[in-house]
C-alpha cells in the first residue's frame, strides 16, 4: 500500500507564495543545472491549433533531491473569450528512490506562474543594473502582473509601464498593480515609449511576431523574454540578439530550438553554433554576467523542467510542515 498527498490549488496557494523563498528555490535550481548531473529531457509538446491550444510536459531529476516532478501544462489562448483562464495544469511528484507517487499537485498552473515569475526575478538579479528602478512590461495577463511583482523583490522598482494589444486590459492591469504594489504603474499605447528610459524590459506574451524592436533598446537595459516557449512564438526582433552585449539562455540546447535564439539563428542574425552562457553558469560563477553598466543584456527564458521539480519539492515540503492536503492511500 502506498500513500500520497493530494494538494488543491487552494492548498498550494496557502503554502507557496511569490516571495524570496520561491526566488531562492528557482535560483538554486538554475545553479544545480550548471553544477550537478541533472537529467532533464527535452520538452514533450502537443499542439492543438484549431483551438489555439498547446500542451507541454516537462520533468527533471536533480541528484540530491528526494523527488522529481512531471508537469502537464496546457495553454489554450482562446479561453479568456469564454471566461476561462488561458493556462492551467498539474504536477505529479514522485519519489526519486522508488518511483512511487508522493503528491498530486492540482495547481491549475499556479506553481508554474510562481516559478516563471521567480525565474524572471533571478534573471534580473544577476543581469540587470543593481539600481534598476524603471520597468517596462509587454503584456497584461497574469504573468505580466507576477513578473512585475517579482521584480520589486529584487530591484528598487519605483515606476513601471505596461503595453498590451488590448489597451483596456493594460489600463486595468496598471491600475491594479499601482494599488497592490504601491508604485506608479501606467499603461501606454506606444510600445516604443514603454521601452524608452526603462532599466528592465520583460516580455510576457504568446506573440508570433516580434513586438520588441532592436532599435528601441538602449545602453544599460536588461531584457527578459519569457513568452517564446514554442517554435512559432517570437517576441523580440531577431537582430536584437546579435545587438546585445550579453545573451543568456535558461538552457542553451532548448533556446536554440524554441526560444528567441531560435529565431535569431533561423534569420541568420546569429550563427547556429554560437556559444552563449546559461543563467545557471552565471549564478554559479562559471561565466561572467553583466560587467559594464552600459551593456545591453537579454535573458531568454523558455521554461525548464528543473524549475518545476524545484517548486514542486518546495510545495510538498511546505505542505507537510503545515499539514495541508488530503492523504490518499492506494
Amino acid at each position: 500500500m502506498s500513500r500520497m498527498i493530494i494538494l488543491t490549488e487552494a492548498d498550494l496557494r496557502s503554502v507557496v507564495k511569490l516571495d524570496m523563498d520561491a526566488i531562492a528555490c528557482v535560483e538554486d535550481a538554475f545553479r544545480a543545472l550548471a553544477t550537478k548531473a541533472v537529467a532533464m529531457p527535452p520538452i514533450l509538446r502537443l499542439d492543438i491549433p484549431e483551438h489555439r491550444g498547446e500542451v507541454d510536459v516537462k520533468t527533471a531529476y536533480v541528484p540530491g533531491l528526494d523527488g522529481f516532478a512531471i508537469k502537464i501544462s496546457p495553454g489554450f489562448f482562446n479561453n479568456p473569450a469564454i471566461g476561462l483562464p488561458s493556462t492551467n495544469g498539474m504536477m505529479v511528484l514522485l519519489s526519486a528512490t522508488t518511483g512511487l507517487v508522493q503528491a498530486l499537485l492540482l495547481d491549475n498552473g499556479y506553481l508554474t506562474d510562481v516559478r516563471t515569475a521567480a525565474a524572471g526575478a533571478v534573471a534580473a538579479k544577476h543581469l540587470s543594473k543593481p539600481d534598476a528602478h524603471v520597468a517596462a512590461i509587454f503584456g497584461a495577463g497574469m504573468q505580466a502582473r507576477l513578473q512585475l511583482q517579482a521584480l520589486t523583490l529584487v530591484r528598487p522598482i519605483r515606476e513601471a509601464r505596461i503595453w498590451a494589444r488590448d489597451t483596456a486590459k493594460a489600463e486595468k492591469t496598471a491600475n491594479d498593480l499601482t494599488r497592490t504594489l504601491g508604485i506608479s504603474v501606467v499603461a501606454m499605447a506606444d510600445p516604443q515609449f514603454v521601452v524608452a528610459g526603462a532599466d528592465i524590459v520583460v516580455t510576457t506574451t504568446p506573440s508570433e511576431a516580434p513586438i520588441l524592436k532592436a532599435v528601441w533598446l538602449e545602453p544599460g537595459q536588461h531584457v527578459t523574454a519569457m513568452g517564446s516557449d514554442a517554435e512559432h512564438k517570437n517576441e523580440i526582433e531577431p537582430v536584437a540578439i546579435a545587438k546585445a552585449d550579453l545573451y543568456v539562455a535558461d538552457r542553451l540546447a532548448q533556446t536554440r530550438k524554441l526560444g528567441e535564439l531560435h529565431h535569431a539563428i533561423k534569420t541568420g542574425a546569429v550563427s547556429s553554433n554560437a556559444d552563449f552562457p546559461e543563467l545557471g553558469q552565471i549564478i554559479a560563477g562559471q561565466k561572467p554576467g553583466r560587467t559594464e553598466t552600459s551593456q545591453i543584456t537579454i535573458a531568454d527564458l523558455t521554461g525548464t523542467g528543473i524549475q518545476d521539480t524545484a517548486i514542486a519539492t518546495l510545495a510538498f515540503a511546505r505542505a507537510g510542515f503545515a499539514g495541508a492536503g488530503t492523504p490518499f492511500e492506494s
